[in-house]
Parts: structure tokens; sequence; C-alpha cells
């Protein structure tokens, strides 16, 4: 049951159990309280493991992309695929991962996960050419689709105390969002020491570290007898995914203009027009629409994907700006990034779980994007004379603080309350929103920051004061214009937090759940 506080407004819960005493819910009174799990903090460690990974192949490759396309002779057209083939078979299988996760069990799923992308990672380290790569990544992406969910599923049904619950979202919302800065730091540190294929290579230890602690300290039921899987539901809900990632990947390189990008998106949003029409007439939906209608839910994922949109051209321009402008080597590029991880720890992990008994969820998430988009502007002042300390990093930690204000709320709200049968298709939704909005944030503010830069470019061509600065010059400039972008995408979704999430927390499963 959601707890009131003076204004009215629920604290997220539990999802509901067979001990929910809802009005509209018949419960036995003989029914126990089931007893907390004893191994359940142990078990919080384990799923932390696995978040941390699959959150750190999003960036880790990035630092290492120079060395690997060097190493294995890839072209400048091909090299993207080392990032895209993760996100295409990430964001666009995510929904069946959390359906095969209700279907078959949390546990059981989240096992084959680990070893499927452990495997997967092995292979990528051991490539020998760029067709491996990129297969590899690929199958990481998709064990990434069958492991998040599950992950997120198990964390949501192990926790059940109000005040534990919170603490455990606050270190998965600290992994969830300052992981792609850690993916950032690691695989520039792997890069210079070693070679870039640790940076594929690293996630076999942890992922076999997690592997021995799974057996032992997580509990879950069985898949759920009788269930079948929308095969229909799987191809036009991920055809769709797929078509949209994999269009908004090429319009950069060949324009949003181009007959194929056109025929990709427009063909994703029929596919995921046809997927909403046949959710609401399927026996067995892949994504019941109960699940995304109510508003408090709906609000929550809306704020994660303007948030990921916002936040993820952070990552991609200062790269840039810290290893082209500033002439910054690897390590020290990945190293410039802890502050945002920091901030984010603090603010999801201590913060945020010290607020949300007492505090509304819309207050903390539209705090933090408000906060987010104050350092996004103090990013587009940066200059091509700039210092880290007294500019970049006075940016970073209110980006940082800000989105771990935003991202522990969220995951605690828009879990909440969510039918047993349906936590793993929930937590997919979720983890979808958030893959897309990377994918999609760093496409559209790539493509606003590079023609920004060439019409700064073109302009001041014929001024020879300029001279040998201009390409510099001009790449700040379009960054500078992509953050404040980033800057009111933030705004926005401080706006969406605070409009949509301030009813009661998503209703128990007794309302919604089919007999």
């Amino acid at each position: 049951m959601s707890k009131k506080r003076p204004g009215g407004e629920s604290l997220p819960s539990a999802p509901s159990t067979a001990t929910d005493r809802s009005p509209d819910r018949e419960v036995p009174a003989a029914t126990p309280a089931p007893a907390p799990d004893p191994k359940r903090w142990w078990a919080l460690a384990v799923i932390a493991l696995a978040q941390l990974m699959v959150i750190l192949d999003g960036t880790i490759v990035n630092i290492a992309l120079p060395s690997a396309q060097r190493a294995l002779g890839m072209s400048d057209a091909d090299r993207q695929w080392v990032i895209t083939a993760y996100t295409l078979a990430f964001g666009g299988l995510l929904l069946l991962g959390g359906r095969i996760a209700d279907l078959v069990g949390r546990k059981r799923t989240f096992v084959i996960g680990l070893a499927g992308f452990a495997a997967a990672s092995a292979l990528g380290g051991a490539a020998a050419g760029p067709g491996m790569l990129f297969a590899a990544r690929a199958l990481q992406g998709a064990f990434a689709a069958v492991l998040a969910p599950s992950a997120l599923s198990l964390l949501t049904t192990t926790f059940t105390d109000p005040k534990e619950r919170a603490r455990a979202f606050g270190v998965y919302g600290a992994l969830a969002g300052g992981g792609s800065a850690v993916g950032l730091i690691v695989g520039g540190l792997l890069t210079e020491y070693l070679n870039w294929r640790w940076s594929l290579d690293v996630n076999v230890p942890i992922a076999l570290a997690a592997l021995l602690g799974a057996p032992v300290f997580l509990r879950d039921r069985s898949g759920r007898r009788g269930g079948h899987l929308d095969v229909p539901g799987a191809l036009l809900g991920c055809g769709g995914l797929v078509a949209l990632v994999y269009g908004f990947s090429e319009a950069e390189p060949r324009g949003w203009t181009s007959p194929s990008v056109l025929t990709l998106l427009v063909a994703g949003v029929i596919l995921l027009a046809a997927f909403v029409w046949w959710q609401s007439r399927a026996a067995s939906p892949l994504l019941p629409l109960r699940i995304v209608k109510d508003r408090v839910r709906a609000g929550s994922l809306a704020t994660m994907g303007l948030a990921t949109i916002g936040m993820f051209g952070v990552f991609l321009f200062l790269t840039y700006y810290l290893q082209v402008v500033l002439g910054y080597p690897p390590v020290r590029t990945g190293l410039a990034f802890v502050p945002i991880s920091a901030g984010i720890a603090i603010a999801a992990a201590q913060i945020a779980p010290r607020l949300l008994p007492r505090t509304a969820p819309r207050t903390l998430m539209s705090s933090g994007m408000v906060l987010a988009a104050a350092g996004m502007v103090l990013l587009s002042r940066l200059t091509v004379h700039a210092s880290y300390v007294p500019h970049v990093l006075p940016a970073l930690l209110l980006l940082g603080l800000g989105m771990g204000l935003t991202f522990m709320p969220v995951y605690a709200t828009a879990t909440a309350g969510v039918p047993a049968q349906d936590t793993g298709v929930a937590s997919a939704a979720l983890n979808t929103v958030q893959q897309m909005g990377a994918s999609l944030g760093t496409v559209l503010l790539n493509t606003i920051a590079t023609g920004a830069t060439s019409r700064y470019v073109h302009s001041h061509s014929h001024d020879p004061a300029h001279g040998g600065a201009t390409l510099n010059e001009g790449m700040v400039h379009g960054f500078s214009v992509a953050y404040w972008c980033s800057a009111g995408v933030l705004l926005l979704a401080a706006l969406v937090a605070g409009l949509t999430v301030r009813l009661k927390t998503p209703k128990h499963a007794g309302n919604d759940a089919p007999a």
C-alpha cells in the first residue's frame, strides 16, 4: 500500500503481494506477511554487478574505438556499428526480454543473460575483423535485453519494505546514471595501459562473479505456467524499435532527407502503431497496456526518456572537447568524468532515499532536472581556452546531482504497484525508454552539433584572423548549441514530472490484473 503524506500524494510502494489489503482485493485473513529475505542485501550486490556491466558497455568502447579501428582496419563509415550494433539489439529486444523473464522466471533468465553476455564479450575481445566485432556487440545487446529487465524485476520483488526499497533503488539508480561515466573512465584506463580488447574482456570476470552469487543469493518463483509468448507483438514491437534506432543511427551520415532514413523512420512508426493496436487485442500481450495507462507511471517513463535524451550528449561532446580541443589523453579524459559519477552516486544512493519518504517524487524529479539543466547551461559557455576546474567541473557536479535526484525516484515510482506477473515487462519498458532516449539523444544532438559547426566554419572561413583555430572554435560552437538544446529537453522533463507524477502511485494488481 502507498503511504500518504500531508499533501495528499503517495510514496512509491512495493509491488502488491497476496497480503495487500486494498478495498478492491479480497485477501484471506490467514495469509501471513512474507518474511524479508535474509540474503536480500547480498542479492542486491549480485544484481548491481550485472546492472553495472550492462550500463558500462554502453560507453566503455567509446574511448577504445580509435584503437580498435586501427587494429581491425575499420573504415570511418563502418566504425559507428561498434556502438550501433549494441544499441540496436539492446533497445529493440528489451520488451521481448522482459516478457521472457515473466514467463520463464526472472532468476533463470538473469543467469542465461549473464552467461550469454560473458560469452559475447569474450567473442568481441577475440575479434579478428570488423564483422566479428560487430556480431559480438549485437550479441551483447541481445543478452543485455534479457539480463536488464530480469535484474530490475528481481530488485522490485526482493525489496518490499518501503525504506529498504528506497535504499536499494538508490544503489540501482546510482549505477544506472553513473555507469555510463564509469565506462568512459574504465575504457580510458584499459585502452592506455593494456589494449582496446580489454574493454570487452573486462566483462568476463564481472559476469563470472555475478554467476557465482546468483544461485546462492537470488530467490524467485518459477515462470508463470500456462503463459504464452506474444509472437506477433514481439515481431511488431521489436521490429518497430529496431527500425527507429537504425533510422536514427543512419540519419547523421546519410542525412534526414535520405530515402532510406525516411523509410526506416516511417516503417518504425507504422510498426509501433500496429504494435499498440495489437496489444489492446492480444490474449497474452507482450506489453499489457494497463502498465503504461497509469498517469504516474507514464509520466515517470517520459521523464526518464527525456532525461537520457538530454544527458547522453554530455558524454559524446565532452569526450571530444577534452581530447580534441584541450588535448587530454584517454585516461585523463576518463578521469575527468569522475565528478558526474560521484554526483549521481551521492544523490541517488544517499540524498534521494532520505528525502523520498518525506518529499513528493515529482518534487525530486523536477528539482533534479532543473539542476541538470543549469549544468548544461554552464557547459554551453565553454570556449577553446577554457580550463577544467573553473569551467567544466561545476557543470559536471550539477549534472551528477541533478541526474541522481531524478533517477532514483523514477525507478522507484515507475515500478511501484505493478502486478506480480508483469514486473519483468514493466522493468523492460523502463529500460527500453532509457535505451531509446540514449540512442535518440546521441543522434539528434550530434546532428545539431555537426550542423552548427559546419555553418560556423563556413561563415568564418573568409576571416584570416581565425586561421587554424577555426575548426576547433566551430566544434565548440556546435557543442554549445547542442548543450542549449539539451538544457531545453531537461527543463521539459522537469515540466512533465511536475504535471504528471502528482497523484497516487500506480494501482495495485487487483485493479488491472487479468482474472
